[in-house]
């Protein structure tokens, strides 16, 4: 009896397996899809911040766009947050994304820049939803100590529902990593800002 089904075919080579300039371009098609599309992987990334001490702290972070021409990349966040304070201090940030499907890494770094009060906050609070907005409601600060999970109390009274608490962090990208895993061979390659141009070179995985 012979076997019917035919042998799969591999799969066919990504133009990132090669390819430096595809590779770039693949990396911001991961954070453009991560920044409309809530189910993507690189929609919630992983924000790295140093704090006062010296130590590395992470958290989940949404991202709510990136703009390929600059590189930057940002999120919405409390104003009165611990990573905000961090920031102040020291503006150097990561991100960190894996990509399950794609089967992909990256491993971001840059400087952060803080928009509080001006048109970049306006317009980023007058698109978000209320929902969304119940997040800057809460009168204690976050990380704030309480004995009880329900006396985290809102106040859509205060401060026009949120938005004096509400502001947007932006990370321009200074330098990327990306991580291929394939089993043609892991790919992995590094990438630095030089100005407004980008240069990158093949790295061992």
């Amino acid at each position: 009896m012979t076997n019917s089904k035919a042998p799969k075919s591999p799969p066919p080579s990504p133009p990132h397996l090669h390819d430096l300039n595809a590779v770039l371009a693949a990396a911001r098609n991961i954070l453009a899809e991560g920044a409309i599309n809530r189910h993507a992987p690189a929609h919630t990334p992983t924000f790295a911040t140093i704090s006062p001490e010296g130590r590395p702290r992470l958290r989940t972070i949404v991202l709510r766009g990136f703009e390929e021409s600059s590189m930057q990349l940002w999120f919405h966040t409390d104003r009165r947050s611990r990573k905000i304070d961090e920031l102040y201090k020291n503006p150097s940030a990561a991100v960190h994304i894996y990509d399950r499907d794609q089967k992909v890494q990256l491993q971001i770094s840059g400087r952060a820049t803080l928009h509080l009060d001006d048109y970049v906050t306006e317009a980023a609070w007058a698109k978000s939803r209320p929902m969304s907005r119940m997040c800057y409601q809460v009168i204690q600060a976050p990380g704030s100590v309480i004995k009880d999970p329900h006396h985290a109390v809102q106040d859509p009274s205060r401060n026009a529902g949120g938005s004096d608490n509400f502001m947007v962090a932006a990370l321009r990208i200074d330098a990327l990593e990306w991580l291929f895993l394939d089993a043609r061979g892991h790919r992995r390659a590094r990438f630095s800002r030089n100005g407004g141009a980008w240069s990158g070179t093949w790295i061992v995985p």
